[in-house]
């Protein structure tokens, strides 16, 4: 099974000289304090949470915020011009479990995609990487998407949508899990056999996580305004 390619350029006028110029003087002054608790980079596979079929290669930027809790950044490549697709929150399961339930249904799980093989830090060898992914095979993470990269769209359009991960054999398109091991030199069936003593969460995947086994979609409605103001 392979999945759709398309690809589309920003909409907008190149950078100019100036902005450049800009840039670099600002970069040289300010601190950028969140971005450099940016320690990792992680790739792997989302797709959407009402609709399987379309799924997104997700490169994840992440800094912990504790031991239990790290968030990333998640654009559609690791070059320079890469696009900001998205967000994910990782707590462990610790901190998932005093969720309620409700809540629990937006989170999904990570056991399989860390022992699948898919899941991994690009350019890391594989003895350093499987200490992480140790951890986070017993985590859980809450993802949303904001540009629909996967339709083409040349600007971040429509409501931000859940994302899921792969739960088990045969949900990934083939083609991606190729084109990954051609550009990074990865060997996800190796990488599979060398995790495959690794454990997920203590109390098992629970039940209300992955969506509760059913489809997600975030749709916007229109509700009264507290307190009471005119729009203009």
């Amino acid at each position: 099974m392979s999945s759709p390619s398309l690809t589309s350029e920003v909409a907008g006028e190149p950078t100019q000289t100036g902005t450049a110029v800009l840039e670099t003087a600002t970069s040289a002054i300010q601190s950028f304090g969140p971005l450099k608790k940016i320690h990792q980079h992680l790739c792997a596979f989302h797709f959407y949470g009402h609709d399987m079929t379309r799924q997104v290669e997700a490169h994840h930027f992440c800094g912990h915020q504790n031991e239990e809790m790290r968030q990333c950044l998640i654009y559609d490549s690791a070059e320079a011009d890469a696009r900001l697709i998205g967000l994910e929150y990782i707590v462990s399961e610790r901190l998932f479990l005093t969720l309620p339930d409700s809540e629990k249904r937006l989170w999904h799980s990570h056991e399989y995609e860390v022992k699948s093989g898919v899941l991994y830090m690009p350019g890391v060898p594989g003895p350093i990487q499987r200490k992480d992914m140790e951890k986070v095979s017993k985590t859980y993470g809450k993802v949303y998407h904001f540009w629909q990269v996967d339709k083409g769209d040349n600007l971040p359009l429509g409501l931000p949508q859940v994302m899921f991960s792969i739960t088990r054999d045969g949900q990934l398109y083939d083609n991606l899990i190729q084109d990954l091991e051609k550009r990074y030199g990865v060997d996800v069936a190796k990488e599979r056999e060398n995790r495959a003593y690794m454990t997920g969460p203590d109390h098992g995947i629970h039940p209300m996580a992955n969506g509760g086994g059913e489809g997600l979609q975030t749709v916007l409605r229109e509700t009264d305004c507290k307190p009471p103001r005119v729009f203009v």
